[in-house]
């Protein structure tokens, strides 16, 4: 592929302007005399005197920055390195790496460029990066074309455009390039297996475990199977995969483990993790994740202390989980103690502990450090929002909910279904009607499906600002059945209210729905039966109460928590 096919969409330059000399919309043509060789030869010695212990140098600091994830900060060195006048070969691929990691196409195209109008883009390692560079940000059709203009590839060549297709979904492609193949390594069979089971496809992925020829069937082969299965969501498949392996890493039993806790199986995850010989951080991760997920929240804690315990240090992942179970939990003290951990020991403060820590404070109730947090956040998503929006609203304070719900759709932040309910429910306990009916309106100009949660919540609201007679015409104009919950919210406002007509109507239609009540659900009944308490209706009041008791109906019995010292009770 030539510049000038790849350049005219681009107008973007490489970051603090690197590529201030080159215009991209220009087509940069060789001397007709030069061959591929010279070209990259002359590429490498392009700046005589200075490659070796500048490449060293500077290709030592980029590493370093890719290593940690800090992408952005690798091509800023870059472009530092490059205000000198100064290109090496050597450094083409890492920045490359680094572009695709940030999904920045426009300024891969103008490393490109670079490479051309250096005369080095013939370069074996440059042109695979390039394949890696366009398929990693879907552009597929340039990356193929890269490919095919390399006047020499090499296996990984190869794999990172099979790798492509998987990736943006193109299968049949990536099968016909693997056929054409002549020399296969594990990693091709590896990228085969991965590619169609993270696209759903197990039955190709299997496929291709069967025909992988025994002397390229090693660990990684093995277990990209047992996780392919497990990710989506076949256990028993992977159970037995997993059962026949010769050998097991790390990733094997934390793909057991992950499995079974999406499923819900959180009993048979324990008993996967309580088989590991050997364990690591990732291990311990995966269960404790997988606790939090599936709500044993104490669990997670537990097992936080024992994993201490046994010497490994929390990251990023495990302080995430644990956080979320001091939520649940409302244990704001361990929260707290988990906040002064991530300090102490200098953990990375990613987007998941931020919204953990806005999450627990907001949770818990310190709605003052929840908002300290908050604000000092470089970059807020829609879970950080909603953390605040529904902290604002469980802990009273509606007005404020409402606010950060207006700052929420004036920072473009997309709300979601959460959103929705949260500041619906803020507008239900504050008695801001209007705005609740304007919220509800605006649920599908986002795209968004009003639920039966974000009805219960309107009913609620209208049902406690005594607009019972709306609320039940919005219940008969509902999209779907009224369950238990949006008949109990106006069954409560006929309670507050006192209105008796309203409650006898609403015990007729929960009686057509009564076989679908379930045992237990009792709450109904006792809210009749203290509406007509209310009311002096004592006959029909101890009808309410008879019927409950011949139903099986129990009383749900309440519990507490409280905090002595270190231990919850």
């Amino acid at each position: 592929m030539r510049l000038g096919s790849l350049s005219q969409n681009s107008q973007e330059t490489f970051p603090a302007d690197l590529t201030q000399k080159l215009s991209l919309n220009v087509k940069i043509t060789r001397p007709k005399t030069q061959n591929p060789s010279k070209s990259v030869k002359q590429g490498s010695d392009f700046y005589p005197g200075k490659g070796i212990s500048s490449l060293s140098k500077w290709s030592h600091l980029i590493r370093s920055y890719l290593s940690q994830g800090a992408s952005r900060e690798a091509l800023l060195a870059y472009s530092g390195f490059r205000r000198k006048g100064v290109y090496l070969l050597g450094l083409a691929p890492l920045v490359l790496k680094a572009c695709a990691a940030l999904s920045t196409v426009k300024h891969g195209k103008a490393l490109h460029a670079e490479s051309v109008k250096n005369g080095v883009d013939f370069d074996v390692m440059i042109g695979t990066s390039l394949v890696c560079l366009y398929a990693k940000c879907g552009d597929v059709v340039d990356s193929r074309k890269v490919f095919d203009y390399m006047p020499e590839r090499n296996v990984v060549t190869w794999n990172a455009m099979i790798c492509g297709y998987l990736k943006n979904g193109d299968g049949k492609s990536a099968v016909l390039l693997f056929e054409k193949m002549s020399i296969r390594t594990a990693v091709t069979w590896i990228e085969m297996i991965d590619g169609f089971a993270k696209s759903g496809d197990t039955g190709a992925a299997r496929h291709f475990f069967d025909d992988v020829p025994s002397e390229l069937r090693n660990v990684v082969t093995w277990t990209v199977m047992v996780d392919g299965y497990a990710s989506n969501g076949e256990m028993e498949a992977a159970r037995e995969v997993f059962e026949g392996m010769p050998e097991r890493n790390f990733f094997a039993w934390s793909s057991m483990i992950s499995g079974y806790c999406k499923k819900g199986n959180v009993g048979e995850a324990r008993a996967i993790f309580d088989r590991i010989p050997v364990r690591n951080l990732v291990n311990w991760n995966s269960l404790i994740s997988g606790y939090a997920q599936n709500g044993f929240s104490e669990e997670v804690l537990e097992a936080f202390g024992k994993m201490q315990a046994e010497g490994f240090e929390p990251d990023e992942v495990t302080i995430a989980s644990v956080l979320s179970a001091c939520s649940q939990l409302g244990l704001l003290d361990a929260g707290k103690k988990v906040h002064h951990m991530i300090n102490r020991k200098g953990i990375k403060l990613n987007h998941f502990v931020l919204n953990g820590l806005v999450d627990m404070y907001a949770k818990c109730g310190d709605l003052a450090n929840a908002r300290l947090i908050f604000e000092g956040m470089p970059h807020r998503n829609c879970a950080c929002w909603n953390s605040m929006i529904s902290g604002f609203a469980v802990h009273g304070q509606s007005r404020e909910a409402l606010e950060f719900f207006g700052r929420m759709e004036d920072s473009h932040e997309r709300p979601d279904e959460i959103t929705f309910l949260s500041v619906l429910s803020a507008c239900a306990h504050g008695g801001f009607v209007s705005a609740g009916l304007e919220i509800f309106s605006s649920i599908e100009k986002y795209g968004l499906i009003r639920g039966i949660k974000h009805y219960g919540c309107l009913i609620d609201l209208l049902g406690r600002a005594g607009r019972i007679k709306e609320a039940y015409d919005l219940i008969k104009r509902m999209p779907m059945k009224p369950n238990d919950a949006v008949w109990g919210a106006l069954l409560g406002a006929c309670r507050v209210h006192l209105d008796m007509e309203m409650a006898d109507r609403v015990v007729e239609e929960i009686a057509k729905a009564d076989p679908n009540i379930s045992p237990g659900c009792d709450s109904q009944y006792v809210l009749l039966s203290n509406i007509y308490a209310s009311s002096d209706r004592w006959e029909k009041a101890e009808k309410m109460r008879m019927r409950t008791v011949k139903k099986g109906f129990q009383k749900t019995p309440g519990c507490s928590s409280i905090m002595l010292g270190n231990t919850n009770e």
